[in-house]
């Protein structure tokens, strides 16, 4: 067994002595309390007690109002209490098992039962603490990868039904594809910090907008930004939150190219929509993975984003569909997409129904 920090609370010395001896013996460090208020005090300076053995009956503070006051502070909620009583006090010892402690030694003290005691307190504590650990480590890991993956890809990540998603799966997605009008030009002439700049408050903008809506980032690659939805968490509204996602960028975007205009900068802002099916999952090689979204909806979006004039939102025929009773949209027909065999029909997003 490994030795552990043992706080002994009774308000005789005598008993104190002769179980701070004891433990002592097994190799424990003892740390010793002469009524609760004294414990707690002590408990509240060393964070490294790993086990309380608390007498019942005494004076300023009894045990039954140091346990209480234990649980009631996260802090000390997780240390094991042993109760040390009298054998003839079996409805003291059965309520402070309902109040938490988890075992009691009976008097006069035998040094085979503490061992035993004391030795499995330890046991569970160590083990309590290190799942504790695990947890905050996991999380830990989650709250960095969120930083690099969308929140909902890194929820995924150390899940076995994340595992499985991200191996590869087909599904139903509207995909999103926006960037900024006149970047070209202005990457040309400006300056790095300029160019910093502008990209930082239009990334804080759009990222602040795709969290919102809970939408899926696969990257951001300068000015331009794909996203789609209904994967990996499915969405039965995905069409009609990713239009409306697309509307609330463009005001956003407004606001910011009329700082921008101040400044000298001429950006603007087009966006591409389509709906279909598409294969998600993990691509990349070890060390180095994203999660992407591959089909003819995807391609589609960034054609339409391609085809978008300033403050457009172009969404093809099946994504309008989906949300014609919602939205206020006009015709664009005869449009010519790289990779597409035949003219095509889209629609011009201009605003949600009211």
């Amino acid at each position: 067994m490994t030795p552990g920090r043992v706080l002994v609370v009774d308000d005789s010395r005598m008993h104190r002595m002769t179980l701070a001896k004891l433990l002592a013996q097994l190799g424990h460090d003892v740390v010793e309390a002469e009524d609760g208020r004294d414990a707690l005090d002590r408990l509240a300076k060393d964070g490294a007690i790993d086990v309380v053995l608390l007498d019942l009956v005494m004076p300023v503070l009894d045990g039954f109002e140091t346990l209480a006051a234990m649980r009631a502070d996260p802090a000390l909620a997780r240390i094991p209490v042993i109760v040390v009583s009298g054998l003839d006090d079996l409805d003291g010892i059965v309520r402070c098992i309902q109040m938490g402690a988890v075992d009691y030694l009976p008097r006069p003290i035998k040094p085979a039962i503490l061992e035993a005691r004391v030795g499995a307190c330890l046991a569970d504590k160590r083990l309590r603490d290190e799942n504790a650990r695990l947890l905050d480590t996991v999380q830990r890991q989650r709250e960095e990868l969120a930083r690099f993956l969308s929140p909902q890809v890194a929820a995924l990540v150390s899940t076995p039904e994340g595992e499985q998603l991200l191996a590869g799966h087909r599904r139903a997605v509207t995909a999103v594809f926006c960037d900024l009008r006149g970047y070209t030009a202005f990457a040309e002439t400006a300056e790095p910090e300029e160019l910093l700049g502008v990209l930082r408050e239009y990334h804080a903008a759009m990222g602040a907008r795709i969290v919102e809506h809970e939408g899926t980032l696969e990257h951001f690659a300068g000015d331009g930004l794909h996203v789609w939805f209904n994967d990996p968490v499915e969405q039965p509204d995905h069409a009609l939150r990713a239009v409306t996602m697309a509307l609330e960028m463009r005001d956003d975007v407004a606001g910011l190219a009329a700082g921008w205009a101040r400044r000298g900068y001429n950006l603007g802002f087009g966006v591409g929509i389509s709906t279909g099916f598409a294969t998600a999952g993990r691509i990349g090689y070890e060390g180095r993975y994203d999660y992407a979204a591959i089909g003819n909806a995807v391609v589609i979006a960034a054609r339409l984003s391609g085809k978008a004039t300033n403050g457009q939102i172009l969404v093809s025929q099946r994504t309008h569909a989906a949300v014609d009773d919602a939205v206020e949209a006009d015709a664009v027909e005869g449009l010519e997409l790289k990779g597409v065999s035949h003219p095509v029909t889209a629609f011009s997003v201009r605003a949600l129904r009211s």
